[in-house]
């Protein structure tokens, strides 16, 4: 709870360091950017500092040759291997950077991660530990390989002060549909710290496809939900399994009840072009979108409930254009604005995207 703490301070006071003569020696040991030639991706380069990973997602090719990236790191760091060395994945490539920081004192490694989605069914059977604050690691849904497909807003939340792994919005849960685990999403109440730096008085549990920025939770938090996963094929429908049951009490951003409002969730997939990420401020407006696909009924179901949703299609289909697929779930549909009810319960099982 206490380093929470001081990494909110230590955002706030970073503003005032340009502020101080004859400081010594930058104590970091960053990557800022990691570069590849974007013909040789299916998806934007990500770097997960909380962890040390360098996410790649790459075409067939350049996998098979191997890549070249340009690497930035703090200013007077050093870093082995070099920028501009070949990349490749064989048995005998590079797998791990290291960064020395330009005190010397300070050492990080990064460790290269491949990202590829092959089978687009999900079953959430396969749970991880995150460890980014390591007096309270929280579940993690992770890919069949044990790979970062999925992410959520937990590390947000974590970030914020909660203080018991059992209070984060995303889950596990043994209540499945099939099999012995399901996804469980629910509306938590802010804590102190989000309400008294932010003004967010409710997380909203979520979960979808892509990447968490924890660099951007600060200033601008609904850019930190990176929506979406390289994907190839023409996709025809969006099924899965849910359970919902919104909690007693809808609020508004503020914090205050509002009367004769119910609660509820949000489950939705979305088709569009590119290789970067939407995120929640563009998710539904970006004119890169091709196709959505939007669970009609948000509404409580006190059984397991199944979804066949098909693809609505706003551009013609090409499949020579690089795509992203984004599925995204809230236990609270406007949790994106802190709009919702405190213990709102959302169970997500067995989706899949079924292609034509």
């Amino acid at each position: 709870m206490k380093s929470r703490k001081l990494c909110w301070v230590a955002a706030l006071a970073g503003s005032l360091c340009g502020c101080i003569k004859d400081a010594p020696l930058n104590p970091e040991a960053d990557i800022e950017s990691f570069t590849i030639d974007k013909s040789n991706l299916t998806g934007d380069v990500f770097i997960d500092q909380s962890k040390g990973r360098i996410r790649l997602y790459l075409t067939r090719t350049a996998y098979d040759s191997g890549v070249v990236p340009t690497i930035k790191i703090t200013p007077g760091a050093t870093i082995t291997p070099a920028s501009g060395d070949s990349l490749k994945f064989d048995s005998a490539g590079i797998k791990k950077y290291t960064v020395i920081s330009p005190s010397g004192v300070n050492k990080k490694t990064y460790t290269i991660e491949l990202v590829n989605i092959g089978n687009w069914k999900f079953d959430f059977e396969k749970w991880g530990i995150d460890k980014t604050f390591p007096e309270i690691p929280f579940e993690t849904l992770e890919g069949e390989d044990g790979s970062a497909i999925w992410s959520s807003g937990n590390l947000g939340v974590g970030l914020a002060g909660v203080s018991n792994p059992k209070e984060f919005p995303l889950r596990s849960t043994t209540d499945a549909y099939q099999g012995k685990l399901a996804a469980e999403l629910e509306t938590r109440p802010g804590t102190e710290l989000s309400m008294g730096f932010m003004n967010i008085y409710l997380f909203a549990g979520s979960l979808f496809m892509g990447n968490f920025d924890l660099g951007s939770a600060f200033q601008n938090p609904l850019k930190s939900t990176q929506f979406g996963q390289p994907y190839a094929g023409e996709p025809a429908r969006f099924t899965g399994y849910y359970k919902y049951k919104p909690g007693p009490v809808f609020q508004d951003e503020k914090g205050n009840p509002v009367a004769g409002k119910t609660d509820e969730c949000s489950i939705y997939a979305v088709l569009y072009t590119g290789t970067s990420r939407l995120d929640a401020t563009n998710i539904f407006t970006s004119e890169r979108i091709i196709a959505t696909a939007v669970l009609p009924d948000g509404s409580a179901k006190a059984d397991w409930t199944h979804f066949d949703i098909p693809f609505t299609f706003k551009k013609s289909y090409d499949p020579n254009v690089p795509m992203m697929m984004a599925i995204v779930a809230s236990s609270s549909k406007d949790g994106n604005y802190y709009r919702g009810a405190v213990g709102s319960r959302l169970l997500l099982d067995n989706i899949e995207i079924v292609k034509k």
